[in-house]
């Protein structure tokens, strides 16, 4: 009897994982796909190349989308599909001076609760970052740097936190990306040099300086983000009216 349980329950896990772990593949290109603006803001998510690219039917395509519909990055359109979320120019002042505002919280009760073992790890996760800064792989940079974020946040110890700053992230990921590139990506090394910054006041447990550095990091990002935009309107031809 003991033989046939382990022998059922071998069987289920096997089916389960394989289909979260198609579930998690399908999500993770996804969502680096459209944060890495291969898709324009607001431009409409054709399923069926998508589901070329990524080798996939749309079943899980779908449900893909689902998630990074909750999580702000796409928009589902009754009977007409789904496309990337735009966001105005107000959106992303509200957005960026409400996301500093949580990452100085959280970095300010990180140093209150953080061990030795977790700033070692985030240590290393920032010498990972730097090697791909120095070889110019955004991609791999991007998510060792969104990676230590979370680390920053997971470390608060306040699950509140941690839950709001979940619903709002998505919304700006694509801009934090892109940000990068501003200043033909004179930006890039101004976010490495904060994230040297970063490290420091968190190796000091020194909450109100990393709660500061936090809150200006995104600040600067959202600078950055609203550069192109800016700039447009300056260049833009005057009409008599």
């Amino acid at each position: 009897m003991t033989a046939s349980v382990a022998t059922l329950h071998s069987h289920e896990p096997a089916d389960t994982k394989e289909e979260t772990s198609l579930h998690d593949e399908t999500l993770s290109r996804l969502r680096d796909h459209i944060v890495e603006g291969n898709i324009p803001d607001g431009g409409r998510i054709l399923e069926r190349e998508l589901c070329e690219l990524l080798g996939i039917s749309r079943t899980p395509l779908r449900e893909a989308l689902k998630v990074l519909a909750s999580e702000g990055i796409v928009e589902l359109l009754p009977n007409r599909g789904a496309r990337v979320r735009a966001l105005s120019e107000r959106d992303l002042h509200e957005l960026f001076d409400l996301m500093g505002g949580l990452e100085a919280l959280s970095g300010r009760l990180a140093c209150e609760n953080i061990t030795d073992a977790e700033v070692a790890e985030i240590e290393q996760l920032h010498h990972e970052m730097y090697g791909f800064y120095l070889r110019k792989d955004m991609h791999n940079y991007f998510r060792a740097n969104q990676t230590i974020h979370q680390k920053i946040l997971a470390a608060s110890r306040n699950h509140i936190l941690q839950s709001t700053y979940a619903t709002l992230a998505g919304r700006i990921r694509r801009v934090r990306y892109s940000a990068n590139f501003a200043r033909e990506k004179e930006r890039w090394g101004e976010a490495m040099r904060e994230h040297e910054m970063i490290l420091d006041a968190l190796r000091r447990r020194a909450g109100a300086e990393l709660s500061e550095i936090l809150f200006h990091h995104l600040r600067n990002k959202r600078r950055a983000a609203l550069e192109p935009a800016q700039q447009q309107s300056d260049t833009a031809p005057s009409t008599l009216r």
